[in-house]
């Protein structure tokens, strides 16, 4: 078992590999009374083209199977999976993301217990064919649901007009349409695709003994039997620098309108050092402006355009990336075009070094708050950790960024065809 000290932030991570491809991560903090652990697959909603383990040929598969696979696997032939953490006393969840899908389950006691049902349910797949069916009633409400919902509308119309191609366009939960051609047997290739131990990472965290758990966790997988590993071969669209459409427009009723503008991200480091880098400078420059302490924030407020609705967002991945920005507006078009002039002005006008300076201490401050929560160490902890990227390691990274590096991203960062704008507004 491997064994690292990061003194900057006084944590203690302990790892293994296990024979099966596992990346187990154990991180004690005898101060908490509880326990969280979170089990994540490199497998999310963009996974839509790729060759079957076992299989040669590429194959597509319905929008939206990554999440109706979350759901289904906590669906026994004899039980519910959530009963078994109730019962133990242990509060459980699941997410589907771009990129990833989660288990996840927090518990004051019985936490052994606990971590054998997270495990062993994510490893024991079972779908019918009555089953599957049933589910499908019940994600097509979801989503439903989530297409009455302006904010959700209005966050993935941003995305869809930046995107051409890529499947980071289609909601996650896919459509009502989509799902109806899942069926059980789409469902088992994904899972022994991409739930394979080789493509996932466990994270335990809280009061437990590292040596303990990491030696119940190995003897769990030895109990098992999985298939040799193999490279999972996955593909993509090529998409174009230049967004899918300037400006979107979705009517349905809302009292008061929306914009939203995003920014299509391009050129993303494959180095793990670099994309942190990138991801760092992103996150700094949205804050310098669209914070609410920030110079655009303020301008925008002072001419009555925005409201406790607004906000700023950056997603960066390995083959994508975009940040949003927007929120309520009595004039939504004049907001949309403001938020776009104070983006295009760091090309010339960049972030002074004394501002520079300060949101980089505030975001180390951030950081290292956060780090009292055992969600989030273990959530950020096992992202990163798919990215290749050490989040531990990552925090010494933000301090060494220099005013430099701001400038040169600032120069280069935003162009006006990498824009696009989404309008909420009432039905007529």
């Amino acid at each position: 078992m491997n064994h690292k000290h990061y003194k900057q932030i006084e944590e203690h991570i302990y790892s293994e590999t296990l024979p099966n491809g596992l990346r187990v991560y154990v991180l004690p903090k005898k101060e908490m009374t509880k326990t969280y652990a979170i089990f994540t697959t490199n497998y999310g909603s963009i996974d839509q083209r790729f060759v079957p383990l076992g299989e040669r040929e590429f194959q597509t598969v319905p929008d939206g199977i990554a999440h109706f696979l979350e759901h289904k696997l906590f669906e026994k032939e004899d039980r519910d999976v959530f009963q078994d953490f109730s019962k133990a006393g242990a509060s459980a969840n699941a997410f589907t993301s771009f990129t990833k899908t989660a288990y996840l389950f927090s518990a004051t006691s019985k936490e052994r217990e606990n971590l054998q049902t997270l495990i062993d349910f994510v490893q024991d797949p079972y779908f019918s064919e009555k089953s599957v069916e049933k589910e499908k009633g019940i994600i097509a409400q979801e989503i439903r649901m989530y297409d009455d919902q302006p904010d959700w509308r209005a966050f993935f119309g941003t995305i869809q007009s930046l995107y051409q191609h890529h499947p980071v366009q289609i909601d996650i939960a896919g459509t009502v349409e989509s799902i109806q051609d899942i069926t059980k047997d789409d469902l088992y290739t994904c899972y022994h695709t991409f739930y394979h131990p080789s493509n996932m990472v466990l994270f335990v965290a809280g009061n437990v003994d590292p040596e303990e758990t990491m030696t119940f966790i190995k003897q769990n997988q030895a109990q098992k039997n999985f298939e040799d590993p193999e490279p999972i071969q996955r593909e993509f669209p090529d998409e174009p620098k230049e967004v899918a459409q300037k400006e979107v427009t979705i009517n349905m009723p809302v009292s008061v309108p929306k914009a939203l503008v995003g920014i299509k991200e391009h050129d993303i480091p494959t180095d793990p050092k670099e994309f942190m880098k990138k991801e760092w400078l992103m996150d700094i420059a949205m804050d310098y402006l669209f914070s609410r302490s920030g110079i655009a924030y303020e301008r925008l407020y002072e001419a009555g355009l925005i409201d406790s609705s607004f906000s700023s967002e950056s997603h960066l991945e390995r083959n994508f990336g975009f940040s949003i920005i927007g929120g309520n507006s009595k004039e939504p078009e004049k907001l949309a075009e403001m938020i776009k002039v104070e983006l295009l002005n760091l090309q010339t006008n960049s972030i002074d070094e004394q501002n520079f300076e300060r949101i980089k201490r505030k975001k180390v401050g951030q950081l290292l708050r956060a780090m009292n929560s055992l969600e989030f160490i273990a959530n950020q902890y096992s992202h990163y950790q798919l990215l290749n990227i050490d989040f531990f390691e990552s925090i010494e990274w933000l301090e060494n960024l220099s005013h430099a590096d701001m400038e040169r991203f600032t120069k280069q960062w935003i162009k006006e065809e990498e824009l696009a704008t989404c309008f909420v507004k009432a039905s007529e």
